[in-house]
């Protein structure tokens, strides 16, 4: 072996010993960077989320955004996801652990502690990649104390309605007509409907069509209402306290999700809960209540970030929240505050529940039902008729398409409600 080589064989030998260390000082590096979280939750909502975060001693860095889904989508893109995600969008979920890029999450909670459908699995059994950490009541309506509405349908003049949202505007429309299609019929044909099941028309279905046709019935009430809610936002204006409390003497009921109360701020305290069935257009008994939840995901294999989800998902993680007036899948869960939170938890945990529907459905699909709501609120509100049939055929079409992918299996939920 000649001199020049030799030197070059150790240059070679120190260059790799060199970079061997920079990729172990890097990974370490890594490892002790801060848990990057990308969530939905801003003002007190995120002051609230952090103060639980900081109580596990996992350093960490939170983004709350309303336009979570643009956000992510372009972190994602850009090779920069974050470590966590936590979303209400399961379809959305489903689409990234479909493309390889979400991580397991298996023992890293104890699904005993989370019933049906709030554990549902996706097509792969074998894996789990979402876990609800919160969970709200849907299929009620919130009104004043000392206001109680009759038992009976209310008029639009009554509701507080708003369209207007950052990220994802017509959602709140989406509610009124998936819980008009579950307390009218029911949780099982709600679930062939939510998750596209077979080769079934669902959207051009008679439920689906009569759901639809009763809310476009209720708006076409007062053409002026219908507007004000297309340009209003769900929360109401910037530093209010929530559409009931701003509306004050215009309309006294809002079919809002428990969530609400968070918009209503010191207000909340003079707010009543109702079960919606009654009061929505046609009456009724209540069959099942919907439910929404924010489900944590791992976009990393990070063990601090791992470490995070498993204390989030903790009984003692979930308890914590629950503490500050967040809602628990987690059966474990208890110390809700006041009456109305207790009825809140009892009804998230028992009874029929269903997942509500546009969060499970595939986001090509979640923003066809999204623009057809805005598109009856519109036409509506400019003296036209709404088209509803018309409207439901473009929604099918997308449907079909999603169909045809799916054919490949997709990662979704096997189930959206539960009667136990």
């Amino acid at each position: 072996m000649t001199r020049r080589f030799k030197v070059l064989v150790v240059l070679v030998v120190m260059a790799l010993i060199a970079a061997g260390g920079m990729v172990v000082a890097w990974a370490r590096h890594d490892d002790g960077q801060p848990v990057t979280i990308l969530g939905t939750w801003t003002g007190d909502q995120a002051d609230q989320f952090e103060e639980v975060l900081r109580g596990f001693g996992i350093p960490f860095q939170y983004q709350g955004t309303a336009a979570q889904r643009d956000v992510l989508l372009s972190e994602v893109q850009s090779g920069e996801p974050p470590d966590i995600v936590i979303m209400p969008g399961i379809g959305q979920l489903a689409e990234y652990a479909d493309q390889g890029r979400l991580k397991p999450l298996n023992r890293l909670y104890d699904p005993a502690q989370y019933g049906a459908p709030w554990n549902a699995t996706g097509t792969d059994s074998s894996s789990v990649y979402w876990v609800p950490v919160k969970a709200d009541l849907k299929s009620i309506v919130w009104y004043r104390q000392g206001e109680k509405p009759p038992d009976s349908p209310a008029r639009l003049r009554s509701w507080c309605i708003g369209m207007g949202d950052d990220g994802a505007s017509g959602w709140p429309g989406t509610d009124w007509i998936e819980d008009l299609v579950l307390q009218h019929a029911g949780p099982a044909l709600y679930e062939k409907w939510a998750l596209g099941t077979g080769k079934a028309q669902w959207w051009r279905s008679a439920p689906v069509r009569s759901a639809w046709e009763a809310w476009a019935g209720l708006l076409g009430q007062d053409r002026t209402a219908a507007r004000h809610a297309l340009l209003t936002d769900h929360r109401g204006s910037p530093k209010s306290h929530g559409l009931l409390f701003d509306a004050w003497g215009r309309c006294g009921l809002e079919h809002q999700g428990s969530f609400a109360r968070s918009f209503y701020q010191s207000d909340a305290l003079h707010a009543g809960l109702l079960d919606s069935a009654p009061l929505l257009p046609g009456g009724g008994p209540v069959l099942a209540h919907e439910v929404t939840g924010d489900f944590a995901a791992l976009f990393s294999s990070r063990s601090p970030a791992r470490e995070l989800i498993r204390k989030l998902a903790s009984k003692e993680g979930q308890q914590k929240w629950a503490r500050l007036g967040v809602f628990s899948a987690n059966r474990q869960v208890t110390s809700q505050r006041s009456a109305i939170d207790r009825e809140i938890s009892e009804r998230l945990r028992t009874g029929p529940r269903c997942l509500d529907a546009s969060d499970v459905m595939a986001p090509a699909v979640r923003d066809a039902f999204y623009e057809a709501v805005l598109q009856t609120i519109a036409r509506i509100a400019a003296g036209q008729n709404p088209g509803v049939p018309r409207l439901l055929q473009d929604v099918q079409r997308v449907q079909d398409a999603q169909s045809a992918q799916d054919d490949d299996g997709r990662t979704a939920p096997k189930t959206v409600c539960s009667t136990r």
